[in-house]
């Protein structure tokens, strides 16, 4: 507790890329929830213990294979009523993943658990 700002969290992490379970790094991180003003979002602190791994080539795949398709990719509901995620809609429930990390941190308090569950509709722009 620090007084008149918040509850501070000191945190170990092992961050496991999803799509190769041997690529981990370690990782550290301090965040803050301020007092008082729950439209701020908590601060977040953190180190890499290594390196990730580097992506660019995958990236590159994707974005030819969207580019080349005849029409603009369009689908619903990833992961289906099963939880089952084509293997080429894969990469889209990867960014949507990456998204709503970034929207759960903007709204998270110390008391809420979201989570991504489905994507409802994605259209390529």
């Amino acid at each position: 507790d620090i007084d008149d700002v918040g509850h501070k969290y000191y945190l170990e992490l092992v961050l496991e890329d999803l799509l190769d379970k041997d690529n981990t790094v370690n990782c550290t991180a301090e965040v803050l929830y301020h007092l008082g003003n729950k439209n701020l979002a908590p601060d977040v602190q953190f180190t890499i213990d290594g390196e990730l791994k580097n992506t660019d080539e995958a990236d590159k795949i994707f974005y030819n294979r969207l580019k080349s398709l005849e029409k603009e990719l369009v689908a619903e509901n990833i992961p289906d009523s099963h939880g089952n995620v084509s293997p080429e809609l894969e990469p889209i429930h990867l960014l949507a993943w990456a998204a709503s990390g970034y929207v759960i941190r903007q709204n998270s308090t110390e008391n809420t658990t979201f989570h991504l569950a489905q994507i409802k509709h994605v259209k390529q722009v």
